[in-house]
């Protein structure tokens, strides 16, 4: 089942995902849009901010992500450093700052593409993103906000990498997104953590190829544990960011071999998915932050979500037939 989904329903899922026809066919379906609110709750900032605070209320802590990528155009770019700065200036007003008797961990936070902000562009590509994120940075400072870097597909790793190293010079606190289904992501995970950086760690959502990521679950599962492991010896912050029973059933085990209490690390999910246990691990007193899309472009994501892994395939599908 998984090496034939792997093989063959995966790539045409991501191929879907890039069609500019099915897009817009499945953007006026009413049923699609039904479903995709369970995952994307919002196309505004203003709607957004209403699931946020539904979250919060619950104990959970929360990332928020305005969907776009590869932007092939500056004045895109500005735009979206605008939603961004739009949005730090509206959860700054929330009155929801890092507690630092939580030791100074904030509870809101924004993820953030390089590719939307400019990376991809033709020229100076990553000189216009690095000075765009340094915006978002500097406003999400000044709001008591977190940011995290998402990964994207392999080819972009050594170039957002780059940026976040320059950025946390100015912004120690900065997170980046690691993923575990990438050969090198030990290695990574080892410096970083060395550092004492935040790190997301995930298994990886794009179809690459076996030259440069572990294709195999089992094998995935495997080098995440393994990358978990260096981050929780590390001098960092570890976030936890999997669906995955037997990931999420091994961390007490790995938090308690590196001399790690709950409130030195974290877990994430996805808004949506698993509701109850996230709820069951944050009633446990552990930190749990729940990763919020919003935005209209929500196509590219939901389907790189459905073709992630054929367990996430069946989360969604649980998820709709809870509704």
């Amino acid at each position: 089942m998984t090496r034939v989904f792997a093989h063959t329903l995966r790539p045409a899922i991501l191929a879907a995902g890039r069609r500019e026809t099915l897009r817009r066919a499945a953007e006026r379906l009413p049923v699609a849009r039904k479903v995709v609110h369970r995952f994307v709750p919002a196309a505004t900032i203003g709607s957004a901010l209403n699931s946020v605070a539904a979250l919060r209320d619950s104990g959970r802590y929360v990332s928020i992500d305005y969907l776009g990528e590869d932007v092939t155009d500056a004045d895109d770019a500005d735009a979206a450093v605008q939603v961004y700065l739009d949005l730090i200036d509206e959860l700054g007003r929330s009155g929801d700052p890092a507690d630092p008797s939580d030791g100074g961990v904030s509870p809101l936070e924004v993820s953030l593409k390089l590719s939307a902000l400019g990376q991809s562009l033709e020229q100076d590509g990553e000189k216009i993103a690095r000075e765009n994120a340094w915006a978002i940075c500097a406003a999400a400072r000044r709001a008591g906000i977190w940011v995290t870097v998402d990964a994207e597909n392999h080819t972009t790793t050594d170039s957002t990498l780059s940026i976040v190293r320059d950025l946390r010079v100015d912004f120690p606190w900065l997170g980046t997104v690691l993923q575990a289904y990438l050969r090198r992501t030990l290695g990574d995970c080892a410096e970083l953590a060395a550092s004492g950086a935040r790190i997301r760690l995930c298994k990886g959502a794009y179809d690459e190829p076996a030259s440069v990521a572990y294709r195999d679950d089992a094998e995935v599962t495997d080098s995440y544990l393994r990358c978990l492991r260096a981050l929780m010896v590390g001098r960092g912050y570890p976030m936890v960011a999997s669906h995955d029973p037997a990931i999420i059933d091994a961390v007490p085990a790995i938090a308690r071999e590196s001399c790690r209490r709950a409130r030195d690390f974290e877990y994430q999910m996805l808004y949506g998915i698993r509701d109850g246990e996230q709820r069951r691990l944050a009633g446990a007193g552990n930190r749990v932050r729940v990763y919020v899309p919003f935005g209209t472009q929500w196509y590219g994501y939901f389907m790189r979500r459905l073709a992630e892994r054929p367990a996430n395939l069946a989360f969604f599908l649980r998820a709709l037939a809870e509704r």
